[in-house]
């Protein structure tokens, strides 16, 4: 416990300099708006308010949250986007945008838009009933208007809300993992993984697009995680002997090859879109180094989750009647596909490490 408390008092001081640093070497002041879009790993509670079984507003979820309740986050306490608006010092928790009552500080200082179980793909949310990434935008198209409502007659401050938020974009696992490795439905229709890639990535254009023609102008999106390291589908592929397990290869050079090519597609689109900053996030080197060298970062367990077996269980297997370790800072995973808290700290240090210094927020257009 000891040494799981001076690591947090490091991550906190580092992200104290960093923040520091940012500003003395920007002429700009931080971001005062955050808004996220993605699945499960963005979604701090969306899936609370609509109908599907995608849903962690139960215990064992939530023990080391504020409070130890559970709020629809996956995992057992903050989630990325808490991170980054606590250390941007916007706000300590980010709020579904589909939270009923919010106020207007909350809705002016940023929502997530997130759904647990999403994807760019339809036929992910067919599976899910989650919220598709498509109806991210139309969620998104209300908020504008609840900001232009709040702000009143002046329009311009509106604009400038929109175009100084930090936008962040986070989906994908769930499309690979659901339509080619776990149900191959797309694999009948798209020959290679490449091919249902460059489908994804289409999809990912047009939806950017979109956000530009709304209005913002910084964004941030996140690649994809070593997929081949998720308990579940090292389940799924090694069923016969689960318990001797390492991260599948086939997989996880997929999620290379597809950061590979969003990182040339970001590319792209800031070249087509030059009064934006459009930034890639690189989530796969800093979780893989966290899985091959567990003890830098305080984990003794990358392998499996801390709720129940940590191979099957999520969502409604991960209750009250599950067991779970001890100590939920000490794993990686929390359940069978999503990161532990402490992770997910981890994680968020280096993306405002490595992503913040590339941004000015200076966009009024």
């Amino acid at each position: 416990m000891a040494s799981t408390n001076l690591l947090a008092i490091i991550i906190f001081l580092q992200i104290l300099m960093i923040i520091n640093l940012f500003k003395t070497g920007n002429s700009t002041k931080l971001p005062s708006t955050i808004l996220i879009f993605g699945d499960s790993t963005m979604d701090t509670g969306n899936n609370n308010y609509i109908t599907t079984l995608m849903k962690a507003n139960h215990p064992l979820y939530g023990q080391n949250f504020p409070g130890h309740i559970p709020t629809g986050r996956f995992s057992d306490g903050k989630l990325v986007p808490d991170f980054i608006a606590s250390t941007l010092r916007i706000k300590e928790a980010v709020p579904p945008f589909l939270q009923p009552n919010l106020s207007d500080h909350e809705l002016l200082s940023g929502v997530t838009f997130a759904s647990a179980g999403s994807g760019r793909d339809e036929l992910t949310t067919l599976a899910t009933s989650a919220i598709p990434i498509s109806m991210q935008i139309d969620m998104f198209k209300d908020y504008i208007r609840r900001v232009k409502r709040i702000v009143g007659d002046d329009q311009e401050k509106a604009k400038k809300i929109i175009s100084g938020a930090l936008v962040v974009i986070s989906a994908g696992t769930n499309d690979f993992g659901l339509n080619f490795y776990g149900i191959p439905t797309r694999r009948f229709q798209f020959i290679t993984i490449s091919a249902y890639q460059d489908f994804l990535l289409n999809k990912l254009q047009s939806f950017v697009k979109e956000l530009h023609e709304l209005g913002c102008r910084t964004m941030v999106i996140a690649g994809l995680p070593p997929m081949g390291c998720l308990p579940i589908l090292q389940f799924i592929a090694k069923f016969q002997n689960p318990y001797n397990r390492k991260c599948l290869e086939n997989e996880n050079s997929d999620a290379r090859l597809y950061n590979d090519k969003l990182s040339k597609s970001i590319n792209h689109l800031q070249a087509l879109l030059p009064s934006s900053e459009i930034v890639y996030a690189d989530i796969y080197m800093p979780l893989i180094d966290m899985i091959n060298y567990p003890h830098k970062y305080g984990f003794v367990e990358t392998k499996r989750g801390c709720c129940g077996s940590g191979m099957i269980e999520t969502a409604l297997l991960c209750n009250p009647t599950t067991p779970k370790c001890q100590n939920a800072s000490q794993f990686f995973f929390w359940d069978s596909i999503h990161l532990s808290q402490s992770a997910y700290q981890f994680f968020t240090k280096h993306l405002v490490s490595e992503i913040l210094p590339k941004l000015s927020f200076n966009h009024t257009s």
